[in-house]
């Protein structure tokens, strides 16, 4: 159950990354920026804040499994 909560949580989180543009130089980002419309970066980034919450809590309940 541990493993699972835990895989379950990195995915979620480098999920969230994807989707937030971390993973993405400067130049790349800008770019991004200026090309998307402001529909398209609400999208986006309702999908990382929601899968990086579900990552957090995934990521705590594996350590309460962990530590109890």
């Amino acid at each position: 159950m541990l493993k699972f909560f835990f895989t379950l949580g990195i995915i979620c989180i480098v999920i969230s990354a994807i989707f937030n543009g971390a993973l993405v130089d400067g130049q790349q980002q800008r770019g991004n920026f200026f090309s998307e419309t402001d529909e398209h970066r609400k999208f986006r980034m309702g999908i990382a804040t929601y899968s990086g919450s579900l990552g957090i809590v995934f990521l705590l309940i594996a350590a309460l499994i962990y530590f109890f």
